[in-house]
C-alpha cells in the first residue's frame, strides 16, 4: 500500500498527461507557455475568483502574498503554531514577526478564540504593528473563515488563506482559495492537486493585487521583463507542470469524491479507537491527509508498519518549538492544544485511488 499513490493516478491519466506533455514539447514554449494561462483561467473558474497567478511553488506563493500586502519589519502576522514551517517562514523572511496561535481541538485548525486573544495581547504590548493573519487549511479542511474574517475586519487586518493542503475544500459551497484578501496553494506532488515537481498559485479578487503579483513573480517587471519597476523575484510555473495540472484538474472532482468516501470509511472504522478529525456542518474537506490522535502513537504506528501500511507524522514539533524561532521567547505549555497534537497526531494513507 502507498501512502499517496501517484503511480496509480498516473496510470489512470497516462494517455492524457502524455499527450499534454508532448504538446508542450512540440511547441517549445517551456516558460509561461499557453498552458500556463489556460490553467490560471480554469483554476479561477473552479475556485470562483477573479484572478489566479501561478508561480514556482507554494512557499513563493505565500512570499508573494506577503510582498503584495507590504509586510515588513515591525509588523506582526498571526498564524497557527501547528503547521508546516513555510507558513511562518515567509513572515520572518520579510523581517516581520510571526505571532503564533493555538489550535482548535476538534478541527486541528487555527483557533479563532485564541487568535483574538493573541491580537489583543500584541496590541496591548505596543511593540509590533498587527498587520495580517495567515490561516491554514490543515489536512484539507478549510479554517473557520466566517469567524476569522470577522476578527480580521474588527482589527483591520488583512487575511491570507494558506490553502496548500485545502484545495477542493468548501464552506457552504464557497471553495478553498476564495477566502480572505489573498489565498495561496501548492502543487507539490503530495498535495490534493499536485504536479510532477514544484508549483504554486495565488488567488484574489483584487485587481491591484493581481497586477502586482504578475509583476513580482517576474523580477518586478513593468511593460516587459527588461522594464523592471520594482524589486521582485523569479517565480514562474513551468509550462510542462501546467500541462500536467490541466489533466489532473479535470479529474480532480472525481478524485475528491473518492477521498471523501475513503475518509468516511476511516471515520466509521476508527472512531472508537482514536480521536478522529471533525468536519463541521457545511464544510467539505479535501483530505490532504487523514490524521488521527493517539495516546500511544509510536505503538499504533508500529502496528500499521507490521501490516505494511505506511504512516506519517505531521507535525512532530510546533512552530514555537522550532530552533529558528527560539528567540521569540515562547515556552512549553504556551499552546497546550497544538503541543498535544504534535505529540499524538499521525496520518494514514489517503489519495483518490484508495481501495478500502
Amino acid at each position: 500500500m502507498q501512502f499517496i499513490d501517484l503511480a496509480a493516478q498516473y496510470m489512470h491519466l497516462k494517455a492524457r498527461i502524455n499527450k499534454r506533455i508532448q504538446a508542450v514539447l512540440d511547441h517549445g514554449h517551456y516558460i509561461m507557455g499557453p498552458e500556463v494561462q489556460e490553467l490560471e483561467e480554469k483554476l479561477a473558474e473552479y475556485v470562483g475568483v477573479k484572478h489566479v497567478i501561478t508561480c514556482a511553488n507554494g512557499t513563493d506563493a505565500l512570499t508573494l502574498a506577503m510582498m503584495v500586502l507590504d509586510i515588513k519589519p515591525g509588523d506582526a502576522v498571526f498564524c497557527p503554531t501547528f503547521t508546516f514551517f513555510a507558513t511562518a517562514e515567509v513572515i520572518a523572511y520579510e523581517g516581520a514577526i510571526p505571532v503564533f496561535v493555538d489550535s482548535d481541538e476538534a478541527t486541528f485548525n487555527i483557533c479563532p478564540i485564541d487568535l483574538e486573544k493573541r491580537i489583543q495581547a500584541t496590541m496591548a504590548d505596543g511593540i509590533l504593528t498587527p498587520k495580517a493573519i495567515i490561516a491554514v487549511d490543515l489536512f484539507g479542511l478549510p479554517a473557520n473563515y466566517p469567524e476569522i474574517q470577522k476578527i480580521a475586519d474588527k482589527y483591520n487586518l488583512k487575511l491570507v488563506e494558506d490553502a496548500a493542503q485545502g484545495f477542493g475544500g468548501e464552506i457552504n459551497g464557497k471553495r478553498a482559495g476564495s477566502f480572505g484578501d489573498i489565498a495561496t496553494t501548492s502543487f507539490f506532488p503530495a498535495k490534493p492537486l499536485g504536479c510532477y515537481g514544484d508549483g504554486g498559485a495565488i488567488f484574489t479578487n483584487n485587481d491591484e493585487y493581481a497586477e502586482l503579483l504578475r509583476s513580482y513573480r517576474v523580477h518586478g517587471k513593468g511593460i516587459d521583463k527588461y522594464d523592471n519597476v520594482r524589486i521582485g523575484m523569479n517565480s514562474r510555473l513551468d509550462t510542462i507542470q501546467a500541462a500536467i495540472l490541466l489533466e489532473k484538474l479535470a479529474e480532480f472532482p472525481i478524485e475528491l469524491i473518492n477521498r471523501n468516501k475513503a475518509a468516511e470509511n476511516y471515520s466509521t472504522t476508527l472512531a472508537a479507537k482514536y480521536r478522529i478529525p471533525s468536519v463541521p456542518d457545511g464544510y467539505v474537506s479535501s483530505w490532504a491527509q487523514y490524521t488521527v490522535l493517539s495516546d500511544d502513537r509510536d505503538s499504533e504506528m508500529m502496528k500499521y508498519k507490521e501490516q505494511y501500511v505506511p504512516t506519517m507524522i505531521y507535525y512532530r514539533a510546533c512552530m514555537h518549538q522550532q530552533t529558528a524561532f527560539s528567540q521569540l521567547g515562547y515556552q512549553e505549555g504556551d499552546f497546550p492544544i497544538a503541543e498535544n497534537m504534535a505529540k499524538k497526531a499521525f496520518s494514514i494513507p489517503m489519495h483518490g485511488y484508495l481501495r478500502l
